[in-house]
């Protein structure tokens, strides 16, 4: 089993390319099926380390598929579907399945998904935990930023959040994704904890501003920005 390598499963090639481009973004290698047959074959030939399986395939569905699987591995699988109903979750899960997502579906949502599974099964999650920039480091594995060649303290909250809009630099993101991506769908705090903590990264940063900020892009959220001279 290659524990780097997911299968995807899906017969909508846009859906296939954007999850294959974030799975890949994240350090995983990928291979697809379009259609409920061709994927146990797929399977066997490829041993991928989780499945990313979308209910409504042609020629076979992905109950069957999912059915299929579960006879030959123990492999973690997460469904994918445009249906929520608690019926669709519930057989999915008594059938084997490991996850359920529906569509439409954030991909960094996914992602979280992905790795949670692999945790629980005990794989570790290929994401990389560090990025070096110039005059910048973030390592969250140590909880370590280095800023020209500076060791600097940052609380776990502000570091998991200066890592996420770095590891994402200049897409701009709601105070709402931000809360998800880092506290959790279960947040229950004052959405405006983002404005302090960002706040308090910016002080951080003032040493470099001459080659990274975080923007605020009003009425929307925040971004990281590499200026050209960085």
């Amino acid at each position: 089993m290659d524990k780097r390598k997911i299968l995807i499963v899906d017969d909508d090639i846009y859906i296939c390319e954007l999850i294959e481009m974030y799975l890949k973004k994240e350090g995983y290698k990928v291979c697809v099926a379009y259609d409920g047959v061709s994927v146990i074959e797929k399977f066997k030939e490829e041993t991928p380390s989780l499945v990313i399986l979308d209910i409504m395939l042609p020629k076979m569905d992905g109950w069957d598929v999912c059915r299929e699987i579960k006879k030959i591995s123990n492999v973690p699988i997460i469904m994918l579907t445009a249906k929520g109903d608690t019926f669709d979750k519930v057989l999915g899960l008594k059938l084997g399945a490991d996850d359920y997502i529906v569509k439409p579906f954030e991909p960094r949502e996914l992602i979280a998904r992905v790795e949670a599974v692999l945790r629980r099964m005990g794989e570790k999650p290929v994401t990389t935990r560090s990025i070096i920039l110039p005059n910048l480091s973030i390592d969250t594995d140590l909880y370590r930023v280095k800023i020209n060649d500076k060791i600097i303290v940052l609380p776990p909250k502000e570091m998991e959040l200066l890592y996420f809009l770095v590891k994402n630099k200049n897409i701009v993101f709601t105070r709402e994704q931000l809360i998800e991506n880092i506290w959790g769908f279960d947040f229950e705090g004052d959405i405006r904890t983002i404005d302090v903590h960002i706040k308090r990264i910016r002080k951080k940063l003032e040493s470099l501003k001459n080659q990274y900020s975080i923007q605020t892009i009003w009425g929307v959220g925040y971004k990281f920005e590499v200026k050209n001279n960085a």
